[in-house]
């Protein structure tokens, strides 16, 4: 599975369809995945963003409760925008957090070193492998695991939940 981000939206309420809309916009760019994993948010479980999945032929895949490495590309982004951009900026409105937002997405995705990818930029190493978005796609799951010293066949499917040790 490859990771990159192909398309945003920024919104200040719970409403699902910036989440369809950026969805519909990679799919028409850069085609159908196999699989799209996310997080169990109330914008990804909706009926109308799964809908438009299924009507892709792309399988859905959610983590379950306490997967966090299913999920840790997303998670190191969001942490690098928060630390590397909002936080420095402390945008005053919306419009000026797009803007800005906007500028440092493009900064990640095309000029950013990433040390899991050997400091190359994501989309120079999708570019480089693909030939400018052709049919494969980089695995940066594997490069990341293999980096990390670990396997990638993680379930995706919920955990038990650990017991409670009781204290008498």
């Amino acid at each position: 599975t490859s990771r990159a981000v192909l398309a945003w939206r920024l919104s200040n309420t719970m409403d699902t369809s910036f989440c369809v809309s950026a969805l519909e916009e990679a799919l028409a760019r850069f085609g159908r995945p196999e699989i799209f994993n996310t997080d169990q948010g109330s914008q990804f479980t909706s009926a109308a963003f799964t809908a438009t999945l299924s009507a892709a032929g792309v399988r859905i895949s959610m983590d379950g409760r306490g997967r966090w490495m299913d999920n840790v590309f997303i998670e190191r982004l969001w942490r690098s925008l928060k630390y590397e951009d909002i936080y420095l900026k402390g945008y005053s409105d919306g419009h000026e957090a797009k803007a800005g937002i906007a500028r440092w997405i493009e900064f990640y995705k095309f000029q950013r070193p990433h040390q899991a990818l050997e400091n190359r930029a994501p989309m120079a190493v999708w570019a480089g492998v693909t030939g400018a978005f052709g049919e494969e796609a980089v695995d940066m799951t594997l490069l990341a695991s293999e980096k990390l010293g670990q396997r990638c066949a993680l379930s995706t499917s919920p955990q038990p939940q650990q017991q409670q040790a009781r204290v008498a």
